[in-house]
């Protein structure tokens, strides 16, 4: 009896020592990520100040941890850029979740999707950040989905790579050849890949959910985003990410730019372990029924009726509209010049 109860209590202090473990390992990456400089730490510059600064007037809602809460997922292109330089916006996603249902969504935007940028003046939304930082990409989110949005998590190539790496790669059935080269850098991301089930590591994953170089263009690669991005956070919930938890933190450390504090960062770990992976409602927004292409000074963009878009994202949260994938008819030919501003590439 004496043993057992030694042994009981062995076990008991083994797993107060490893929740304590992974517990600081958490807080520290928060920690870090709300501390972090201008500069990161590894070679590549995310956000500067003066960039953020023009967007200050914005101020997000804050989030009370009882409603609602949606975070704008920034993925940007920092290829070749200097300090202080504006960063190219490469793919613009939401991630919604509420806490009294678990319930997850997740939205990828179309980045050419033309719209009023508050204090600018319209155009495609993917210039927000370039224009006045995270606090405006934000407001200018909100503003179209007539949603709040709280919080934003920006990051680049690299931070992608880093987090794909740490959890061990991604199994995913990749539809079809994709091909593409570019010549700008190297032609280190240069893509090409072979269809069928593939496990991909950091460098072919980026290449997976870049390309868009087939008729539907940024459709088809908005759904590839989502669907890569379940598979990761399906993965993330998976005991063996959990037992590297600490190792995926700190790979990611260098490459995050985000608002949320570390009491924030605290409350959404525990939501997203909360909600299930596997039932993410994913959806294209602007939906392929409200999509209206038009042609603005030379340059194919798309638009869509707020008020009809807006009442569409209510309806999904609602469960009583079904979620768009993405259409399946071609998108418009991009114009190569245009004196619509554009900084994604």
């Amino acid at each position: 009896m004496r043993i057992i109860k030694r042994t009981l209590l062995l076990i008991g202090l083994l797993l107060i020592m490893v929740a304590g473990y992974y517990s600081y390992s958490f807080y520290q990456f928060a920690q870090n990520i709300s501390n972090k400089p201008d500069a990161p730490k590894g070679s590549t510059p995310l956000i500067a100040q003066t960039v953020k600064d023009k967007g200050e007037k914005y101020t997000p809602p804050k989030w009370e941890g009882k409603n609602r809460v949606n975070i704008l997922l920034l993925g940007g292109d920092s290829r070749g850029m200097v300090k202080n330089e504006l960063p190219r916006s490469d793919s613009i996603m939401l991630a919604s979740i509420d806490p009294v249902t678990k319930k997850a969504h997740l939205f990828s935007i179309l980045r050419d999707t033309y719209v009023k940028i508050p204090g600018e003046g319209e155009d495609r939304i993917n210039t927000a950040i370039t224009t006045g930082g995270p606090n405006l990409a934000m407001k200018t989110v909100s503003d179209l989905l007539g949603i709040p949005v709280q919080y934003y998590v920006y990051t680049d190539f690299k931070g992608f790579i880093a987090l794909v790496d740490a959890v061990g790669g991604i199994d995913i059935d990749v539809e079809k050849d994709m091909k593409y080269t570019d010549s700008e850098d190297d032609h280190v991301y240069d893509i090409n890949l072979k269809k069928g089930l593939q496990h991909l590591d950091g460098k072919t994953a980026l290449q997976y959910v870049r390309f868009r170089h087939d008729a539907l263009s940024d459709f088809s690669r908005t759904e590839r985003q989502r669907k890569f991005l379940t598979a990761v956070a399906q993965k993330m919930q998976t005991t063996s990410s959990l037992i590297k938890l600490p190792k995926i933190l700190n790979a990611m450390d260098p490459y995050i730019d985000t608002n949320l504090s570390v009491t924030d960062m605290l409350k959404l770990a525990t939501l997203g372990f909360e909600a299930k992976a596997d039932g993410i409602v994913s959806s294209q927004l602007p939906p392929s029924e409200l999509v209206v292409e038009k042609n603005v000074r030379g340059a194919a963009v798309i638009t869509a009726n707020k008020d009809k878009l807006q009442q569409y994202v209510k309806d999904l949260f609602a469960g009583k509209a079904d979620a768009d994938t993405g259409p399946t008819k071609p998108s418009p030919s991009p114009t190569p010049k245009s004196s619509v501003k554009t900084t994604a590439k």
